[in-house]
C-alpha cells in the first residue's frame, strides 16, 4: 500500500510549532514602533530561560551574547531588547493569549493522550504587591504525572479560592479531545459534583481525595470500609532507601450501590457516577521512629488495586516532579515580578523551557541541561529542534 502524504511528511520540530504559536499571541504595542517583534522576545525569553537565566537582565545580556545563534531561528534585525524594555513588554502582553499558546502547542508537541493527569496549584510567593495590595501569583496547573509533561495553567483570580480556575483549565486542557480516556486527580478542595461533571464532560474519569471537608462522605467511606470484610481488593508494595522503610497499601471497593439510593440527607454530598472507593495506608519508619497515615478517595472508573495504587502515588508526583522543580531549579520562589502580567507571562514561560529541557532523553538533571544549553548553543539547539515521538 503506498503510504499517504500525510504520512509521508516528516513531523515538524517543537521549535517550528513554539513560533506558529508565537505568531498566534496578540502584540500589545503600536505596529508603527515596533523594533523586535513578539515572536523574537518570546524566543529569547524561552532560550534564555532555558540556559539557566532566572531574570531579564540575565536573559538579555545572554542574547546579546548568543545573537548569532538566535538569528539561525529568527532575524533579530534591530538585536535583541534590553532588560527594561523585556520588563514592559511581558507586563502588557495578554496572559491568557500566551497560556492558551502554551496549551495549544503542547497538544500539538506532544499529540500522544496524556493517561494520569494531577492538577494542583501553586503559589509565588514573592510574586505580591504590598503597595498596590495586590497578592501573590496562585496558578493551577495540569501535569501529565507519567510524561512529566506541564498540559496547561490558570491563574486563581483575586480574592478567590483555587477551586474559581479549575473549570476553565478543563475547558482548555479538554480543546480538541485532550482530555478523553484520562484519568484526573485533584485534591478534596474539588471534590463535589460541579467538579466531577466538568471532568466526565471532557471524557475523562476523575480520582478525588475526601478530606475532614467532606465529614458526612468520609464518614460514609470509613464505615464502607469497615463493613466490607472480603469484599475489598488489595494490594501492598515495600520501599527501601534514603533511611527509610516505607510500606503502603491499597484497598479498593466497588461494590457501592448504596451510594446510588434515592433518599438525601439536606446537603449530602453525592459524586454522579462513582466506581469505586479508595482507601490508601502508609507506613514510613525512619530513625525507628514510624509514621502512619490513612486517606481516601472516590473514583468514577473502576479502578483495580494495582491502578490505584500507582494513580494515587503519582498523584503526589506533581509536588516533586513540575513545583519542587520550579521552585529549585528555576528559581520562581524567589522572582520578584509584581507588576502587570509578568509574573503569569514568566510562569508560562517556565512551563515552555521545562518541557522542552525536559524532553532531551539524557542521563543529565534538569540543571545540568540548563547549565549546558547555556554553555552550548549546539546543546540548545538539539533541545528546541527535538520532534514529536
Amino acid at each position: 500500500m503506498i503510504p499517504s502524504s500525510a504520512e509521508t511528511l516528516p513531523r515538524r520540530s517543537r521549535l517550528a510549532t513554539l513560533l506558529d504559536h508565537f505568531g498566534e499571541v496578540e502584540d500589545p504595542r503600536d505596529v508603527r514602533r515596533i523594533l523586535h517583534p513578539l515572536p523574537e522576545v518570546l524566543l529569547l525569553v524561552v532560550c534564555g530561560t532555558i540556559a539557566d537565566c532566572d531574570d531579564y537582565e540575565d536573559i538579555a545580556a545572554w542574547g546579546a551574547a548568543h545573537l548569532p545563534f538566535l538569528r539561525r531561528h529568527l532575524p533579530y534585525e534591530h538585536g535583541v531588547p534590553g532588560e527594561r524594555w523585556l520588563t514592559i513588554l511581558m507586563n502588557r502582553i495578554n496572559p491568557e493569549l500566551f497560556a492558551a499558546a502554551f496549551a495549544a502547542w503542547v497538544r500539538e508537541s506532544w499529540p500522544e493522550k496524556a493517561g494520569l493527569v494531577a492538577i494542583d496549584g501553586k503559589t509565588s510567593r514573592r510574586s505580591h504587591d504590598r503597595s498596590a495590595g495586590a497578592a501573590p501569583l496562585h496558578l493551577v496547573s495540569a501535569f501529565a504525572t507519567t510524561a512529566r509533561l506541564v498540559l496547561a495553567q490558570e491563574a486563581v483570580p483575586d480574592k478567590a479560592s483555587e477551586l474559581a480556575a479549575i473549570p476553565p483549565l478543563l475547558e482548555r486542557l479538554g480543546a480538541g479531545d485532550g482530555l478523553k480516556g484520562a484519568l484526573v486527580s485533584i485534591d478534596a478542595i474539588a471534590t463535589n459534583p460541579d467538579i466531577a461533571r466538568a471532568i466526565a464532560a471532557q471524557g475523562a474519569d476523575w480520582l478525588l481525595a475526601v478530606k475532614a471537608n467532606q465529614p458526612t462522605l468520609r464518614a460514609e467511606v470509613e464505615a464502607a470500609f469497615a463493613e466490607a470484610g472480603d469484599r475489598v481488593e488489595t494490594h501492598a508494595d515495600l520501599d527501601k532507601g534514603h533511611g527509610r522503610i516505607e510500606e503502603r497499601r491499597m484497598a479498593v471497593l466497588r461494590e457501592i450501590d448504596w451510594m446510588e439510593g434515592g433518599r438525601r440527607f439536606p446537603g449530602e454530598l453525592r459524586l454522579p457516577g462513582t466506581a469505586c472507593l479508595l482507601k490508601a495506608e502508609t507506613g514510613i519508619e525512619r530513625a525507628g521512629a514510624i509514621r502512619r497515615e490513612t486517606r481516601y478517595f472516590v473514583s468514577s472508573r473502576a479502578l483495580a488495586a494495582t491502578e490505584a495504587a500507582v494513580a494515587v502515588r503519582e498523584h503526589w508526583a506533581i509536588e516533586n516532579r513540575l513545583h519542587w522543580v520550579l521552585d529549585v531549579t528555576f528559581a520562581e520562589d524567589q522572582s520578584r515580578l509584581r507588576k502587570g502580567h509578568g509574573a503569569r507571562n514568566m510562569a508560562t514561560v517556565r512551563h515552555f523551557a521545562l518541557n522542552l529541557v525536559r524532553a532531551a532523553k539524557e542521563k543529565r538533571s534538569i540543571k545540568s541541561r540548563r547549565k549546558v544549553a547555556g554553555w552550548d548553543t549546539g546543546y540548545l539547539d538539539a533541545i528546541l529542534s527535538s520532534q514529536p515521538a
